[in-house]
């Protein structure tokens, strides 16, 4: 293919050098000259381990040109990879102004070319950014409109620093926001062959899906970090503790746990998390990380009792009371938290959970829920239709097919439905379904 590629920094150089070792003729844009006249004398702008060879040889490859002229740049090229830098402004925010200026001259280039263009933002954007901000402006500029006389998409980068070509060569996967299929077509051309999966979704999701990833990345940092300063106070082998932790992938490196839900709870999570901070405080180590996850999953609780207390109605049914589907376990479930706090207030509660019988309780968990609800056996109904009929309001907070079937078959469309298991038949279901952060 003909590319070109506006920035060259490190993903703009190294996206040049290898593409064009690959046979594709690549158009290099960058408004700093020192960094073309280096790429035209075969010498890398970046240091980067193996850059110093690849740029020699594609340099002398006679399929790589430079320039400043961004429309030479697109009329000269079938797709355009936008890779310049989107660093902090002093307030935190994401500075913009250059990926701005670039879309206006893009817009104007693509407005005097005849044949459609696809633009490929891979620089790091605020979601929202390429469809709110970008498009209008693209548009505006060229008098076209994305998806007739261009192509925009959001394709995110996994290339770490010293490692990039490796990483360009063997990333975990390719993605690709769109939201038609010839430029998916078009990319899937050029990056098809790596070995990985390729995959896509839509341009927003591919936008967040970035800044999750580089933050998942420094929360594991963070979490080994301050794992390895209490680790030193307590006399611990900090390496060989994180070395056991990553030996699971059933649970610690895996998908577990990784997907939006309610507030965590039960017997263990919450007293070891309050533990962990305790030992630090008394070994004066600071892990503030570690001790915000409790206040952190406290206002995932508030955010859910905020939503009840908006819908203004005052009969509610509870279908689930335990931390987790299939136990009667009910210590620091955040259900019971929530029930509680309603009750004071003043709220009507009835309550289905088909693996809490009040008699059968035993030992903490029942002295846990006498302490809680000590009324607990005027709320509790033994079917889940009678929770249902009852209720102007429905959190739901069990998963299983016969509580989503029930649902579907009983609920009506003047209740409010709160779901907290991310209900899969939601359009089945006759209430109006709010999920609590989805």
């Amino acid at each position: 293919m003909k590319i070109s590629i506006f920035g060259l920094g490190y993903v703009g150089a190294v996206s040049l050098a290898c593409l064009s070792r690959d046979g594709h003729d690549v158009i290099g844009v960058d408004i700093d000259r020192t960094k073309l006249d280096l790429i035209m004398a075969g010498k890398t702008p970046v240091v980067e381990e193996g850059m110093v060879d690849l740029m020699a040889r594609v340099a002398a490859s006679g399929k790589v040109t430079v320039t400043t002229d961004v429309q030479r740049a697109v009329f000269d090229s079938e797709m355009s990879l936008v890779c310049v830098g989107t660093p902090s402004a002093a307030n935190g925010s994401q500075d913009q102004g250059a990926i701005l200026r670039l879309a206006e001259e893009i817009g104007r280039a693509i407005g005097e070319k005849q044949e459609p263009h696809v633009v490929v933002f891979r620089s790091t954007l605020v979601p929202g950014t390429v469809e709110d901000v970008l498009r209008p402006i693209i548009e505006a500029k060229s008098g076209k409109k994305d998806g007739e006389g261009f192509f925009l998409c959001f394709q995110p980068e996994f290339l770490r620093e010293g490692s990039s070509i490796r990483d360009y060569d063997k990333p975990p996967f390719t993605v690709v926001g769109a939201n038609h299929a010839y430029p998916v077509d078009r990319l899937r051309a050029l990056f098809g062959q790596l070995p990985c999966k390729f995959v896509q979704t839509s341009v927003r999701s591919a936008e967040m899906m970035k800044y999750c990833c580089n933050n998942f990345h420094a929360l594991k940092i963070t979490f080994a970090n301050e794992t390895a300063r209490l680790c030193e106070a307590l006399g611990v082998d900090a390496f060989e503790v994180m070395d056991l932790v990553c030996q699971d992938t059933q649970l610690n490196i895996s998908p577990a746990y990784l997907k939006p839900g309610f507030a965590f709870g039960g017997s263990c999570l919450p007293k070891d998390l309050r533990a962990t901070t305790y030992l630090a405080k008394v070994h004066d180590v600071e892990i503030p990380m570690l001790a915000g996850i409790l206040p952190s999953n406290r206002n995932h609780l508030e955010l859910a009792m905020q939503k009840l207390l908006a819908t203004g109605k005052r009969k509610i049914g509870f279908i689930g009371l335990s931390f987790k589907t299939g136990t009667d376990d009910l210590r620091e479930s955040p259900l019971v938290t929530l029930a509680e706090q309603l009750i004071g207030k003043g709220m009507q509660l009835s309550i289905y959970d088909p693996e809490v019988h009040l008699a059968s309780l035993l030992g903490s968990n029942r002295s846990f829920i006498e302490k809680h609800l000590p009324h607990i056996g005027q709320m509790l109904r033994p079917d889940i239709e009678g929770v249902i009929d009852d209720s102007e309001v429905l959190v739901v907070g069990l998963a299983g097919q016969a509580v989503f079937d029930t649902l579907a078959s009983c609920s009506r469309p003047d209740q409010v439905l709160l779901d907290l298991v991310n209900l899969p038949n939601c359009a089945t279901i006759r209430a109006k379904v709010e999920g609590l952060c989805w």
